[in-house]
This record gives structure tokens, C-alpha cells and sequence, in this order.
């Protein structure tokens, strides 16, 4: 099982995964060409994805989408209500390549087992989703403002956890956003500080979860060495030690990642 990201951050987020028969792709927020050359650099052929899932109608999760979904034929995952909230932005769309899943269900994709849960973001209906195969779970969650324990619930045991990392708090209060937006991020429907993603990680560790993939970084608000060192010591002060009881590691926000083998 392996997965790489070919940007994760408020420019754009795309995340390829595989578990060795079944390759989707989770979000297309980029240029088709540009995701085409991030798949490339790992020998990956567009062609042979399996799929593309959607969280939410956002630009930087959806503007590659209808491209590639036309290009390749490629079947798109998504809730009603977030593929008429972005219907015009993707494009014509061929209906036997629409598959609307409802929030929390349960569906697969070639020999993928997935779970959607519900999240709290500004758009009509966010989703994370868990992805089981073989053994493996992994967990997707970006763009939520908070997590409940239904999401909790959802995300626990995943041996491998794709985490929000998004901002440091007391740059948003003290940078040159405005208010309004400044409110927006911190807020229930917004996104997930690292100082949140060190607490959630925190009460998962207890379970399953060993590798973790802090994710969708601020390029404004936060800086990866700083996401690391605030999740770190939340861990350590819970006797957590990075390197010995979980691997930590940061997507990229504009560059594809390394190639990471679950």
C-alpha cells in the first residue's frame, strides 16, 4: 500500500492512494496537468485510477476534477449535495461516471472498503473518509473546524492517519488577515490548528494509529517546522515519543511528497 500527495495546502490538495490493486485519487484541486505530472513521477498512469473522491466543493479540492474526469474516464465520488454546489465549476460530466454517495455510508471502490463521516467546514456537506484493505486502515480528515466524537469514532484505529495541520493560532490573530477571515479559521467551521491536531492525536494514539501525515498547512499562518514541533510536544507531554511510538511526517504544500509506503 503506498500514497503520495502532489500538493496538500490552500492552493490545492490532491492525494494519490493505492493498496496495490485499486488507485484512487482523494480531491483534485489542481490542474489536470499538473496532477497528470505528479502522477507521472511515480510511474503512475492517470488511466488506471479507479476514481475520484471529493470532500467538498471548494477550488482547491475540486478545480482538476471534471478535467481529468473527461480526460480519463474517470468515475468522480461525491455527495449530491456538494456535486450540484460545484456542477458548473466542474463541467459536463458523463452520469455514468457520477456516483453520489450519502454522509456516513459505506461503499467500496475495486477492492477498497470506504467510510464517509461527516465534517465541520464552510460548504454544503465536507466529508472525511477511513479506507480499509487488507488489514490497513487509513484515515482522511482536513477542513474541519472541529471533530466530535463521531468523527473521533470514525478516524480511531486507523493505523495510517492523513491529519489537518492547517495554522498556528496566535499567527492568525496577530497577521494581516481581517477579521472576518481570521474569525472564519478559528471557528467550528474552519480548520484544524496544530495545536488541535496534537490533542486529537493524542486520544488516537491509544488506538492503532502509528503513522501520521499532517496535512493542508497554512502558507500564511504556519510553517512546517513549526506544525511539527507544537504536535510534537503536545505528544511528549503525553509521553508520546515521535520516531519511537508514531512516525510524523508533513505533506508538502505545493510540491508532490515523497513516495510513502504504508
Amino acid at each position: 500500500m503506498n500514497l503520495f500527495s502532489i500538493a496538500s495546502g490552500s492552493s490545492g490538495n490532491c492525494v494519490y492512494y493505492s493498496n496495490g490493486e485499486t488507485e484512487i485519487l482523494i480531491d483534485a484541486g489542481l490542474s489536470g496537468k499538473r496532477i497528470q505530472l505528479g502522477l507521472e513521477k511515480f510511474g503512475v498512469e492517470p488511466k488506471n485510477l479507479k476514481g475520484i473522491l471529493v470532500t467538498h466543493e471548494h477550488k482547491d479540492h475540486i478545480s482538476g476534477v471534471g478535467i481529468l474526469s473527461r480526460r480519463y474516464k474517470l468515475p468522480i465520488y461525491i455527495t449530491e449535495k456538494t456535486y450540484l454546489a460545484c456542477k458548473e465549476s466542474l463541467g459536463k460530466i458523463d452520469n455514468n461516471l457520477l456516483n453520489h454517495f450519502g454522509v456516513g455510508e459505506k461503499f467500496s471502490i475495486g477492492s477498497l472498503e470506504i467510510e464517509s463521516f461527516k465534517t465541520y467546514h464552510d460548504a454544503v456537506e465536507p466529508v472525511g473518509f477511513t479506507f480499509t484493505s487488507k488489514g490497513h486502515k487509513l484515515g482522511v480528515l482536513t477542513d474541519t473546524g472541529r471533530v466530535d466524537d463521531k468523527i473521533m469514532a470514525a478516524i480511531y484505529n486507523s493505523n495510517t492517519l492523513l491529519l489537518e495541520s492547517n495554522h498556528d493560532e496566535k499567527m492568525v490573530e496577530t497577521g494581516p488577515y481581517p477579521w472576518y477571515l481570521k474569525k472564519r479559521i478559528l471557528g467550528d467551521f474552519g480548520h484544524l490548528s496544530n495545536t488541535t491536531a496534537g490533542k486529537i492525536l493524542v486520544q488516537l494514539l491509544k488506538g492503532k494509529t502509528r503513522k501520521v501525515l499532517l496535512a493542508h498547512l497554512s502558507e500564511q499562518n504556519n510553517f512546517p517546522q513549526l506544525a511539527k514541533v507544537t504536535v510534537e510536544s503536545i505528544l511528549a507531554k503525553a509521553q508520546i515519543a515521535v520516531g519511537i511510538d508514531v512516525n510524523l511526517d508533513i505533506l508538502p504544500r505545493k510540491e508532490v511528497s515523497n513516495f510513502i509506503k504504508l
